[in-house]
Formats: structure tokens, sequence, C-alpha cells
């Protein structure tokens, strides 16, 4: 399996824009690529605008489906301007 771990900060006056995109994209995901096994978003309950993602895919050319879907695209489209930091980290399950 290999998991890919997002963090986001959002412009907090841009949060309430960016959650049901984010919430979309998630169910997108699960619902669209059989080879997504789990999409978690994840709010930092000290600062809402600190989001953490939890992705599980079979592999690593999963992944790059995934980036590669028009709806992944879109989604990346309409919240770039949101994002002030972006942090993304893969590793593999043991």
């Amino acid at each position: 399996m290999y998991v890919i771990c997002v963090d986001f900060h959002i412009k907090p006056e841009r949060l309430a824009d960016f959650m049901p995109l984010m919430k979309q994209q998630a169910a997108n995901s699960l619902k669209l690529e059989t080879a997504c096994q789990r999409f978690d978003v994840c709010v930092d309950p000290k600062a809402s605008n600190k989001i953490f993602l939890y992705e599980v895919y079979d592999d690593e050319a999963a992944f790059a489906t995934h980036l590669a879907s028009e709806h992944f695209l879109d989604f990346d489209q309409a919240v770039s301007e949101m994002i002030t930091e972006k942090t993304v980290r893969s590793f593999t399950l043991i």
C-alpha cells in the first residue's frame, strides 16, 4: 500500500470555501478510484485552517492515476489560490 500525507495551511478567510471542495474531493476519490482505499480529511483542533489528509492507495501507480484524474485536476485548480502552504509526503505501509 502507498500512503500519502498532505498538510495544507488555508487562508483563514477562504476556509469556508475550501472545506466543501475538500470533502467532495475525498468523496470523489473514494467513489471514482477503485485503487483509493482511504481518504481522511482532518482538521487541527487548535487551528482550523490547518488541514491534514491521510490517503491510502494500492500502489504508487494508483496515486499517479489520482493526480491525473479530472476530479483532482479540477479540485487543484479551484483551491490553488486558497492555500498558503502545502506539504506532501509519501510512505509505504508495512
